[in-house]
Order: structure tokens, then sequence, then C-alpha cells
């Protein structure tokens, strides 16, 4: 398959700022997250300690590990993977991954699209999209040795009637008041400017 080349003028401006978001330390965590989980579901395939944004691509490239990643936190959440070099199934792989994910319960604002991953085009949103499938995982609680962040949590509040109703009684302070000066006693347009003569 043809590369796509990077551009010239705004187009590479553009790529040298999103390879720029790429954390190295955030891809290694991604990565031992997911050999953790790969680990948990008993499955021999491991993602290799990276170097850099084009080896973690190629790693995960077809999709294969990622589909086995969300299977292992939802079994049987992708019936198929597809272990074929044809581009089109491997972004189906990739695709499948996603839409699992979602299912799964993480934000789609949080995941990668499939070109950022199949075309390399932004690995740091690729790391942050598994970085919040496994925060997504944490707050199901499913653990694991490599610290993630933790999602929050609804805290709902439930009042009584009587809280409701003497809380309708006070005045916000962002309501303002009318206990102070105000422009009460100004007249209409016209009125001369008063200067005083020394």
């Amino acid at each position: 398959m043809a590369e796509r080349p990077k551009g010239y003028g705004m187009t590479a401006d553009l790529s040298n700022k999103m390879d720029s978001k790429y954390n190295q330390g955030d891809a290694d965590k991604a990565v031992r997250w997911m050999n953790a989980i790969l680990q948990q579901g008993g499955k021999d395939r491991n993602v290799g300690q990276t170097s850099s944004s084009t080896q973690l691509q190629e790693e995960l490239k077809n999709g294969v590990i990622l589909c086995e990643v969300i299977n292992v936190l939802q079994p049987n959440s992708v019936r198929k993977i597809n272990e074929s070099k044809m581009a089109f199934k491997m972004m189906e792989n990739i695709g499948n991954f996603l839409d699992q994910s979602a299912n799964y319960g993480c934000n789609k604002t949080d995941m990668f699209q499939t070109v950022d991953l199949y075309e390399g085009q932004n690995m740091a949103q690729v790391v942050n999209g598994i970085l919040a499938l496994a925060s997504k995982a944490a707050s199901k609680g499913v653990t694991t040795d490599v610290q993630v962040a933790k999602l929050a949590e609804a805290n709902k509040r439930e009042f009584t009637e009587e809280q409701i109703k003497e809380g309708q009684n006070i005045i916000g302070l962002q309501m303002g008041t009318n206990k102070v000066a105000s422009q009460a006693g100004m007249t209409g347009y016209g009125m001369t400017r008063q200067i005083n003569p020394r």
C-alpha cells in the first residue's frame, strides 16, 4: 500500500503538532495495561514495549490485539476477529473495537477514529483512547498493577420538601438585591453636564 505523503505548509504543521502531543510515558502505561489485561484473559498475545509511535502503530494496526483486549473485558463482544492482512479487514477490527468500547461505556469523544490508528495520523489520541478504556474498566472493578486515572462517580443529592421550600426563600448573591443604590430619580435625555466653576 502506498504511503501517504506528510504534506507541506499547514498540513505539515498540523501533523507535527499532533506528533508533539504523543507522550511516551502514557504510551508505555497503555501498553503495560493492555498486556496485563491480556494476561488476565489467558491470551498468549503480547504488545511489545514500544519506543516510538510508529512501532506502537505497527503492532496495533491490524486491530487484533485491541479486539482481544475488549473481549477479555466484555467476553464475546467481538465475535469474529479478522486475521487477514487486507486493509478493510484490519480497519473492520479497529471499528469493532471502537464500537464495543462504546458499548462498554467509554465516551466516543474519548476514543479515536479508525484512520488515527490505521494510518498513524493521531497516535496520541489512540493512546488516550486506550487509557480511557482502562479508566472505564477500573471503574467497573477490573484491577491491574498499572495505575490509571479514576473516573468521577455520580453524587446524586436528595432533598426533602422542607429543604426545597427553604431554598426558595433565599435570594442568591448572583441575583442581586434591591436594597442599595438605584437609578431612581434620574430623568430623561438632554440634561446638561454640570461643571462647577472655580
